[in-house]
């Protein structure tokens, strides 16, 4: 697991019980500063909606050094979508001969986004959890039952395909494939502006979540953000287009009541925005990309262009 994020540790855990050997790949003294221990307060998704409860101290191994004669069978990689091209930079020329999973937020295309890894040993797909840290060594977060992954028909390579879906499946996880993988990462990275942008302006998740309204303006400005799909040669899906054009009222107030419903979606979200664990900084990034590529590409964006001073 590159790194020793949420994500990388939630998905390390539910890896290991399954039988797997697994490793954090992490930065230079960041193994004596975490410490060899993880205090796991999450809610395991796989056998129910509200999720088990998990609470134990997880021993992790960690490295600081990763060189391409090493024995791994699977790299996972799991950042902020603006960290990606550091990332490269350690993966690329100490890949092996691993099969790369690529779990990330994206908004280029998938050539130029995984540039300078090896394209062939690349699986792409996307988490079903979150959460966050409450200090350097203490977890609070959540998994979904399903994973997102690009459909067998569509990857480099079918054999690496399988043996990443094989290792979701030993591990008790289903999938909701997808046939038009970038498409999707082009969806889900708006959704994640809209959320970021709104959220600037509020002051907290928190104000987001409580208000079926402030959620209506979330939604509005996904909507206004879709033609960009389109600009950069994508399509969205027939469902989310169909979707999108219910009124926004009506959606916001459907997740409003949603997110109050007992479930591991609900307690991701709450374990987010209590521990504070994404900066504002990093959600400025979300914005700020869209912006700066809507105005390269001729396309209006006036009701996130009026928020630019809160993520700016």
């Amino acid at each position: 697991m590159f790194g020793r994020g949420v994500i990388s540790a939630l998905y390390g855990w539910a890896f290991e019980k399954a039988g797997h050997e697994v490793e954090f790949y992490v930065r230079p003294g960041r193994k004596e500063q975490y410490g060899s221990e993880l205090d796991l307060d999450i809610l395991d998704g796989r056998a129910s909606f509200k999720g088990v409860p998990v609470k134990e101290k997880w021993t992790i191994r960690m490295r600081e050094e990763l060189t391409p004669d090493h024995d791994y069978d699977l790299i996972v990689l799991s950042v902020n979508h603006n960290q990606f091209k550091d990332v490269v930079k350690v993966v690329g020329p100490n890949a092996g001969k691993a099969t790369i999973l690529i779990f990330n937020n994206l908004w280029d295309d998938l050539r130029d986004f995984a540039e300078g890894l090896p394209m062939d040993q690349i699986v792409w797909g996307f988490p079903g959890g979150g959460g966050g840290y409450r200090n350097a060594r203490k977890l609070e977060g959540g998994f979904m039952k399903a994973v997102y992954l690009q459909t067998e028909e569509t990857a480099a390579s079918k054999p690496r395909h399988q043996s990443v879906a094989e290792v979701f499946r030993q591990a008790g996880f289903s999938f909701s494939w997808q046939k038009n993988i970038r498409d999707w990462y082009w969806l889900h990275f708006l959704m994640n502006v809209g959320m970021s942008a709104q959220v600037l302006k509020d002051g907290s998740h928190q104000e987001l979540f409580r208000s079926p309204k402030k959620l209506a303006q979330m939604i509005l400005l996904i909507r206004e953000m879709l033609p960009l799909i389109a600009a950069k040669g994508g399509k969205v899906g027939l469902g989310a287009s169909l979707a999108m054009r219910l009124p926004a009222g009506w959606i916001g107030y459907a997740m409003y009541r949603f997110l109050k419903i007992d479930s591991v979606l609900s307690a991701v979200m709450e374990r987010l925005a209590s521990t504070a664990y994404i900066t504002r900084e990093s959600f400025a990034h979300f914005p700020n990309d869209i912006l700066a590529d809507a105005r390269r590409l001729g396309v209006s964006l006036p009701r996130l262009e009026a928020m630019e001073r809160y993520f700016r």
